[in-house]
C-alpha cells in the first residue's frame, strides 16, 4: 500500500507536471494574441495557429469510415457511440471526443473534420484521415479501410490545395508549423489473430514488423519531403489484452493474448529507434512519443489508484505536450532532401499491393 509521503509527493508530482505543461501552452499560445487585426485574412489563416493533419486507426478516426464501404465492425455512426459529448453518434469510436479533439481544442483550432466528410473544402486548419481498422500494410482488412498509404494520398492533395490558395512560401510555413499526428500499426498485428493469418508462418515475428516500421518510416518521410517536420506518436497498447483477442486464449482463462501483446512490444522498441534515428538523420525533424502502452498498464494493474478526473487530467497532459509540437516557431531553412536510397520497404519486396480506397484517385 502507497505511505501517506508517497500520495503526497506523487500528488505533487501531478500538480508541477500541470503546473508546467500550463505554464509551456500559455507561453506557446501569447505570440498567437499579439497578431496584428489589420492582417490580410488570407495571411492570418496561415499565421493565427498550426494545422493539425492526423493520420492512423479508430484511436483518431473521426468519422472517415462513415462514407466508404465498409462493414459495422469498422464503423461507430451508431449508437452508443457520441452518447456524452455530442449526444450522438459521429464516427468516432469513443462516447465523447478523441485525443486529436482535445489536441485542438488546446491548440485553439477548430474541430478537425474527417477528409472524407461531405462540405469539407477548406484545409487551413488541418484535416483528419484516420480510418478505423487501417494498418501501415496495405493488406490490413483490405478493402474495408482506408491504408495508411491511402491517407497519404489524400494528405498530397491537402498539400496541393494550400499551395494553390495561399502561395508555396505561404503554403510551406503552414506545413512546417503543423503536427502529423500518428497512431497506426495495432491492426496489422490485430489482423494476424482475427483473420487466422498464416503469414507468421512465412515471416519471423521481427521480420512482420520491420514490414510495418517499414511502410510507416516511408510515409514519415513523404510527409517530410512535402514540408512537414513536426510529428506525433502513440506507441502501440497491449494488444494481446483487448477483449477480442482474450477471448481467443482459451488456454488461460481468457486472460491477454501474449503473443499479440509481444507483437506490440516488438513493435514500440523499433518505433523508438527509428524515431531517434529520423532526428538524427532529418534536419529539423521533431517528434513527441507517448508510452501509451505503460500507460495503459498502469491503470489495468492499479486500477483503484486511477479514478475519473485522473484518467481527464491525463488525456489533458497527453493533449499538451503534444501541443507544444504545434506551436514551436523554428527556421527550417537549408533542409536536405530525404534519401531513401538503400532502405527495404515492405511494398513490393514483401508481396504487399498498394490498394485504392473507395473513391479515390490515382
Amino acid at each position: 500500500m502507497m505511505s501517506k509521503n508517497s500520495e503526497q509527493v506523487s500528488a505533487m508530482a501531478r500538480l508541477i507536471s500541470s503546473l508546467f505543461c500550463i505554464l509551456i501552452l500559455t507561453l506557446l499560445l501569447f505570440p498567437i494574441s499579439c497578431l496584428s487585426e489589420t492582417q490580410n485574412p488570407k495571411s492570418r489563416a496561415a499565421e493565427v495557429a498550426a494545422a493539425l493533419f492526423i493520420f492512423g486507426d479508430s484511436f483518431f478516426d473521426s468519422g472517415n469510415n462513415n462514407y466508404i464501404n465498409t462493414t459495422t465492425l469498422d464503423q461507430a455512426n451508431f449508437w452508443p457511440y457520441g452518447e456524452t459529448y455530442f449526444k450522438f453518434p459521429t464516427g468516432r469510436f469513443s462516447d465523447g471526443r478523441l485525443i486529436s479533439d482535445f489536441i485542438a481544442q488546446y491548440a485553439k483550432l477548430p474541430m478537425i473534420p474527417p477528409f472524407l466528410q461531405p462540405g469539407v473544402h477548406q484545409f487551413y486548419y488541418g484535416v483528419n484521415f484516420a480510418s478505423a481498422g487501417a494498418g501501415a500494410l496495405v493488406e490490413t482488412f483490405q478493402g474495408d479501410v482506408i491504408n495508411l498509404k491511402t491517407q497519404l494520398k489524400y494528405y498530397n492533395k491537402v498539400v496541393i490545395w494550400l499551395r494553390h490558395k495561399l502561395g508555396n512560401f505561404e503554403a510551406k510555413k503552414r506545413l512546417s508549423r503543423a503536427v502529423n499526428l500518428l497512431s497506426i500499426g495495432s491492426n496489422d498485428y490485430i489482423s494476424l489473430f482475427l483473420t487466422n493469418s498464416t503469414i507468421l508462418d512465412s515471416y519471423s515475428e521481427s521480420d512482420y514488423v520491420g514490414m510495418v516500421i517499414s511502410n510507416l518510416t516511408i510515409v514519415i518521410e513523404k510527409i517530410y519531403s512535402r514540408g512537414g517536420r513536426k510529428f506525433g506518436f502513440l506507441n502501440l497498447p497491449p494488444l494481446g489484452c483487448f477483449p477480442g483477442l482474450r477471448v481467443l486464449n482459451t488456454d488461460k482463462n481468457s486472460s491477454c493474448l501474449e503473443k499479440a501483446s509481444m507483437l506490440a512490444e516488438l513493435h514500440n522498441r523499433a518505433l523508438s529507434k527509428l524515431l531517434v534515428n529520423l532526428e538524427n538523420q532529418l534536419l529539423g525533424f521533431k517528434y513527441s512519443y507517448y508510452d501509451f502502452n505503460s500507460n495503459l498498464k498502469q491503470r489495468m494493474n492499479l486500477p483503484a489508484k486511477y479514478g475519473t478526473y485522473y484518467i481527464h487530467f491525463i488525456a489533458i497532459l497527453i493533449s499538451l505536450l503534444l501541443l507544444m509540437f504545434a506551436l514551436l516557431n523554428g527556421d527550417n531553412a537549408g533542409v536536405t532532401k530525404v534519401s531513401r536510397k538503400g532502405k527495404q520497404h515492405a511494398v513490393g519486396q514483401a508481396g504487399f499491393e498498394e490498394y485504392s480506397a473507395v473513391g479515390e484517385e490515382e
